[in-house]
């Protein structure tokens, strides 16, 4: 089945915290076929004070269930001493499972597709940027849902990031500007 993971880091070193959990999503058992996208700089939502976050998107296929690929999720972020006591909040890393195949699941600790993935730009650009064709079920093309965006705050909201993961066995997908050369976050 085709999965998606968005991460996002804003601690430590952020660009370190994505590459090696780009690397252990690739090393998973029942995980192959990975390509990640374009790093992107993107602002924080929820209104906690922070600095701006890196995010990616890793496209996989996994014959494993999303429950085994939550977990897996959470094992990674704890390996980078993820902390959830501050909703919003700045964190060294966020793994979040976007999509599983056609699987829908609502339990306490995970709802697929993810409920406010159509609404993140953060999500949905890098999306599009790994997977062109994909589909968010009820809510149609990923690049349909970038395209509903406006413009100008698309283009504040994410920004190409100037280093891209490479990490063996992984492919990097999208077109990578070297014209936008941000700063290390």
């Amino acid at each position: 089945m085709k999965t998606v993971f968005s991460l996002g880091s804003n601690m430590g070193d952020p660009f370190a915290h994505l590459r090696d959990a780009v690397r252990l999503i690739a090393e998973t058992p029942g995980i192959h076929d990975v390509v990640v996208s374009p790093v992107y700089v993107t602002a924080p939502i929820g209104g906690v004070e922070q600095d701006d976050f890196l995010n990616l998107i890793v496209v996989a296929t996994s014959d494993l269930p999303p429950s085994v690929l939550l977990e897996r999720a959470h094992v990674i972020e704890a390996a980078h001493g993820r902390d959830h006591t501050i909703p919003n909040g700045p964190r060294t890393l966020d793994v979040d499972l976007i999509r599983v195949g056609d699987e829908t699941v609502t339990t306490d600790e995970l709802t697929l597709p993810h409920p406010r993935a159509h609404k993140r730009a953060f999500v949905l650009v890098p999306w599009r940027d790994a997977d062109p064709e994909a589909e968010l079920p009820g809510y149609g093309r990923i690049a349909d849902l970038v395209a509903s965006f406006d413009a100008d705050e698309l283009a504040d909201a994410v920004k190409p990031y100037s280093r891209q993961i490479d990490v063996a066995g992984v492919t990097v997908a999208g077109e990578w500007d070297e014209r936008h050369d941000e700063e290390d976050v």
